[in-house]
């Protein structure tokens, strides 16, 4: 994996050229614009990278990953049927960076520990869920399947959080966010699309959406918190359904989101079993810290001082503030 100590801090990028950003490498590729294409034009020939003006993006996905062989690799396979879509390869991949967390934490036997403090809980036997893919039934979680269904949404073009943790008495949902932010959607057109096909958020499930929101659906929307909306109703229902208290958990960096929770926390209704927090992977990297030295820790950590989110304005940007 190629990180902080391999890479340029600044890039050179004119209106055709982009120079490949690993340190002593004179190799230069034709400029991408618009969308990334991961095309041979556009590949530095010394290492097997694609490179765009902000980032890069690994020939084989795999060169992204610190848990790929033997049963990773089966997992990330099986993964791969359930879930939508897969930027793993890339530099700034949110989902590269949450499968090399948190299959350390299961790998480990360290998210019953992990969850545990933060929620100030006891949890234990915990199934770990990557992007609606169960392990223990071996495709999509039937239960959150169920729950799409319930409030309008089609299979292929669902709620999809990057984490469930489920436990003996709670239902985790971990959105990841690295690069992006947690206003969805973006512009008006968008919102105003959302706002005129609810699909049946207001309605499924008995109108559980009066049992969980204190705003209205086209209020939330307006707000551009679409994204969590969904992941709140789904996930306070399926709680509902296994009689499991519910944590809705926004995994983002130190520096963003800072008042995500009170911004949020405005339009939901919470109680002693339903629970909307913020985390920061700063914070995941601090409980690692603390832990018994092992080889593996020691990846964890140089991971996470090393892992780079691509270049802005021709600058190196550091992926967290460790």
């Amino acid at each position: 994996m190629i990180g902080l100590q391999e890479l340029k801090q600044r890039i050179e990028v004119t209106a055709t050229t982009i120079e490949c950003p690993l340190k002593d490498c004179t190799e230069t590729v034709e400029r991408q614009r618009k969308s990334f294409k991961k095309e041979e034009r556009f590949k530095c020939p010394k290492h097997n990278i694609y490179i765009s003006p902000s980032t890069f993006e690994y020939a084989d996905y795999r060169d992204n990953l610190l848990w790929k062989g033997g049963d990773d690799e089966a997992l990330l396979d099986k993964i791969s049927m359930a879930k939508r879509e897969s930027r793993m390869g890339r530099d700034n991949s949110e989902d590269a960076v949450t499968w090399n967390v948190f299959r350390y934490l299961e790998k480990k036997n360290l998210i019953e520990g992990f969850i545990s403090q933060l929620t100030s809980t006891t949890q234990e036997h915990a199934e770990v869920i990557y992007w609606s893919y169960s392990q223990k039934e071996g495709h999509a979680w039937t239960l959150l399947n169920k729950a799409r269904e319930e409030f309008g949404e089609e299979l292929k073009r669902s709620s999809e959080p990057d984490i469930i943790i489920k436990t003996d008495n709670g239902l985790f949902f971990i959105e990841a966010k690295l690069t992006s932010g947690n206003d969805t959607p973006s512009n008006e057109k968008q919102i105003e699309e959302k706002i005129r096909n609810p699909k049946k958020y207001t309605t499924g499930g008995g109108n559980w959406f009066q049992n969980v929101f204190l705003t209205s659906y086209k209020e939330i929307v307006r707000k551009q918190k679409y994204e969590l909306l969904r992941f709140w109703l789904l996930g306070t229902w399926m709680a509902e359904q296994t009689g499991k208290e519910f944590y809705l958990i926004n995994l983002v960096t130190e520096e963003k989101e800072k008042d995500i929770e009170a911004v949020f926390q405005r339009h939901i209704k919470q109680n002693a079993k339903l629970k909307f927090l913020r985390l920061t992977w700063e914070s995941i990297y601090k409980h690692i810290s603390n832990l018994n030295t092992t080889s593996e820790r020691e990846m964890m950590i140089r991971f996470f001082k090393d892992k780079t989110i691509g270049y802005r304005n021709g600058i190196l940007n550091k992926a967290f503030s460790t």
